[in-house]
């Protein structure tokens, strides 16, 4: 049995490609400004893109188990390892141009791709040693990361300390491991004729055919989706009404900051937003932001952010 013609799969794909969308658009509004979501940096938000990661590569096990259990198909699976490839290849390459050293080095694609391969012999062995191998790589990072594998060439490991950020960071340890429990679980299923029972839900319905097709296409969508997504929030940025997000988002970022310090939300809210006021009184916003490194210009942020610290209701007086 194919995992395409299993409609509970693609279903189940679709909805990850959706929760996916969800929190890149999420993380776009976040970028521009217009929302004060911790996106990047919220407890919350990292467990959501954790699973979603995980539901991706345990589907990519299912999948592997349901076409290669009566026999490796060589061509067909190098043909997908050659497209998830290239596809991790260009996503490593138009984030080099957007976000600079932040890129993805070893993203959810390059993942797949290398977790696959990883999975390849345990298709054929039993199901016991799948459950041993997805333990083995689950656990660790907990029993085996070191310094020694700190650096740029055993990054793909996730048993070293990363020295730099990247806008999505999927390693080997702990996540072959799940790929390798989706695997074990189609064995299962397959052990028990679980999946023969699942074949009769056809999901007939429109949001069921919807969410199917979006599965079906889920690495196309994936390519596509963040693209289309970014740009539709930043040509309303730009033809939009003036929203400040500078501002906007120097009073997130002071915000956050100031709470580490403080533990005060109200106090540091309403001290960040006097902050950026007296700066735009003082006519040293605009030369702030044109020469952020002036440390003239920081010495007058830093001493009017103490004042409004002192009281954070202190009305600036415009400069004549």
């Amino acid at each position: 049995m194919r995992a395409s013609r299993l409609a509970v799969l693609d279903l189940a794909r679709g909805l990850a490609v959706v929760a996916m969308a969800i929190y890149h658009f999420s993380w776009d509004l976040s970028w521009f400004g217009y929302v004060e979501w911790p996106v990047a940096q919220g407890a919350g938000w990292r467990g959501f893109a954790a699973g979603i990661a995980g539901s991706f590569l345990f589907l990519s096990g299912i999948g592997l188990d349901l076409a290669h259990h009566k026999g490796i198909r060589w061509q067909p699976f190098w043909r997908r390892f050659a497209v998830i490839v290239a596809a991790a290849a260009a996503i490593s390459l138009v984030t080099y141009y957007t976000f600079g050293n932040n890129f993805v080095r070893f993203g959810i694609l390059h993942s797949i791709a290398a977790c696959s391969l990883i999975a390849l012999p345990f298709i054929r062995l039993p199901l016991w040693t799948t459950i041993l191998g997805s333990a083995f790589f689950l656990t660790l990072p907990l029993w085996a990361s070191s310094h020694i594998f700190n650096g740029q060439i055993w990054l793909w490991t996730g048993l070293g300390t990363p020295s730099y950020g990247s806008v999505d960071y999927v390693p080997v340890a702990p996540w072959a491991g799940v790929t390798l429990a989706g695997l074990a679980l189609s064995k299962a299923f397959r052990q028990r004729q679980v999946w023969q029972k699942l074949s009769s839900l056809q999901f007939t319905g429109n949001p069921g055919r919807s969410t199917r097709f979006v599965g079906r296409h889920s690495l196309v969508i994936y390519l596509l989706h963040q693209p289309v997504l970014f740009s539709l929030v930043w040509l309303a940025t730009m033809i939009g009404p003036d929203m400040d997000l500078v501002a906007k988002t120097f009073i997130r970022n002071c915000n956050v900051a100031c709470q580490e310090n403080l533990g005060a939300p109200d106090i540091c809210k309403a001290a960040c937003s006097c902050t950026v006021a007296h700066l735009k009184a003082d006519d040293v916003w605009e030369p702030l932001n044109k020469d952020p490194d002036n440390q003239s210009l920081r010495a007058r942020m830093t001493s009017r952010y103490a004042q409004c610290l002192k009281d954070p209701g202190l009305q600036p007086t415009p400069v004549n």
